[in-house]
């Protein structure tokens, strides 16, 4: 029978995807405006990188995105989806290097593996 034990690579990978569960169902739904797009980005970041084996994230508001569905509706603000989101997390766990990202891709929010590396 073959070993089912993950590699530490893929532990890794584990990781980093738990990372953007929290991330995008934590802050779906929040509103977002013009004003509150810079003060998100930060809130978003620090929550993130507080999980363990964290070693960076990065959060980009689309700005002319956001612009758009302002200028399309009576209220100042709207809710924070995937569409205006770009995202990047670094993982480090046991001497892996994971860098996954999020990007509209075809109308989604795909979230997808960069790369793994041995960081020992």
């Amino acid at each position: 029978m073959a070993d089912s034990t993950p590699t530490e690579a893929e532990a890794a990978c584990f990781e980093a995807g738990i990372k953007f569960g929290s991330l995008y169902h934590q802050f779906a739904g929040t509103p977002l405006s013009l004003e509150s797009a810079a003060s998100l980005e930060t809130a978003i970041e620090e929550s993130i990188e507080n999980q363990p084996h964290c070693a960076g994230v990065t959060v980009e508001i689309q700005r002319e995105e956001l612009e758009a569905e302002l200028a399309e509706s009576s209220a100042d603000y709207t809710e924070l989806t995937g569409r205006f989101l770009e995202v990047e997390i670094v993982v480090d766990y046991e001497g892996r290097e994971v860098v996954t990202r999020m990007a509209m891709e075809d109308g989604y929010p795909l979230m997808k593996l960069e790369s793994v590396r041995d960081t020992t």
